[in-house]
């Protein structure tokens, strides 16, 4: 326990001797005494020396409970306060919601967002990032953990990706290069979205919503950014719009997003799939679960409760003191 304002406390009670002392210089106003003889006879009866000890002890109290009072609030201004020092404690796992929104993904983005929202909501504590791509790949927002700002911003996507009223300014910056739906690149971009796996103890997954179609020559296959996923042990969950289970083009394009998720101990969902949600966020929280100790965190408690309570108790008995003292 501590005073923030501990100077008060000397001050105050400077300020209150030196009233006392001038209260007791000044003295008191003389008063007219009328002389009465034979007082000793009723000063000596029992019951006026009885209501003399009455009255003497309420004046105690009364005094007692006025310095107690002030003494008190001279605390209760000092701000009495607490100091402790936390090491707050994070999940340690990253994920990284990477949504291609090339031109064959226009109709289902706003879906996907929508299914992103959701996922979000389950998650607690995990840092979550957003990327988007088509020939070059954009970071809407970096990982974070300030859930309120994801929210807002996936409600932002949602809108801007609606079909009836795209923003084509959301879309800036991702027709840098030739070519479209670069899936490779794409992931690249959002697995070097994590922190470098040396100076990193958290899990780290990518939310990969895309339907596979590559339309340009990417830098980097699917299977060579998959490598790249592999070797930093990044969980790929890959979210297809277009598997309707087909033996043509979108098949094999399916397919070569299994193989991306399962090899880098993921997993691939249909985004119609109604298991898609909750089994990307069961198999998100079956990774590591050991939590990260944070950097030391100190607070300031206010503690005023004790002193105010016993100014409190003091002005109860000062008023009892004066409804005895008036009798």
């Amino acid at each position: 326990m501590a005073l923030k304002y501990w100077w008060l406390l000397p001050v105050g009670l400077a300020v209150l001797g030196t009233v006392l002392v001038l209260l007791f210089r000044r003295g008191t106003a003389p008063v007219w005494r009328l002389p009465v003889a034979h007082t000793e006879r009723l000063t000596a009866l029992p019951a006026y020396q009885n209501a003399l000890r009455q009255r003497r002890t309420w004046l105690t109290v009364a005094v007692a409970a006025v310095a107690v009072l002030a003494l008190s609030l001279l605390v209760a201004a000092a701000r009495p306060v607490t100091e402790r020092t936390s090491i707050p404690e994070q999940l340690n796992r990253d994920i990284i919601l990477c949504l291609d929104v090339s031109g064959s993904m226009l109709d289902t983005d706003e879906a996907i967002v929508s299914v992103f929202s959701t996922l979000v909501a389950n998650f607690k504590g995990e840092r979550i990032g957003l990327t988007i791509f088509d020939s070059t790949a954009v970071t809407v927002f970096p990982l974070t953990d300030d859930y309120e700002f994801v929210a807002n911003e996936l409600k932002i996507a949602q809108k801007a990706l609606n079909p009836d009223a795209s923003s084509f300014d959301y879309f800036t910056g991702t027709y840098e290069a030739p070519g479209s739906s670069l899936i490779g690149d794409g992931l690249a971009s959002c697995i070097n979205g994590f922190p470098a796996a040396a100076q990193s103890q958290r899990s780290r997954s990518v939310i990969f919503a895309t339907d596979n179609l590559l339309a340009g020559k990417p830098l980097f296959s699917l299977a060579e950014a998959t490598t790249l996923a592999q070797k930093d042990k990044i969980r790929i969950y890959s979210l297809n719009p277009n598997d309707f289970g087909m033996e043509t083009f979108l098949g094999k394009a399916a397919q070569g997003l299994k193989t991306t998720s399962t090899s880098t101990g993921g997993a691939y969902f249909a985004l119609e799939s109604e298991s898609a949600v909750p089994g990307i966020v069961q198999k998100v929280q079956a990774t590591e679960a050991a939590l990260l100790k944070g950097a030391p965190q100190r607070s300031v408690l206010d503690q005023p409760g004790w002193a105010l309570g016993m100014a409190l108790l003091s002005l109860l008995m000062l008023g009892v003191a004066g409804w005895r003292l008036r009798r």
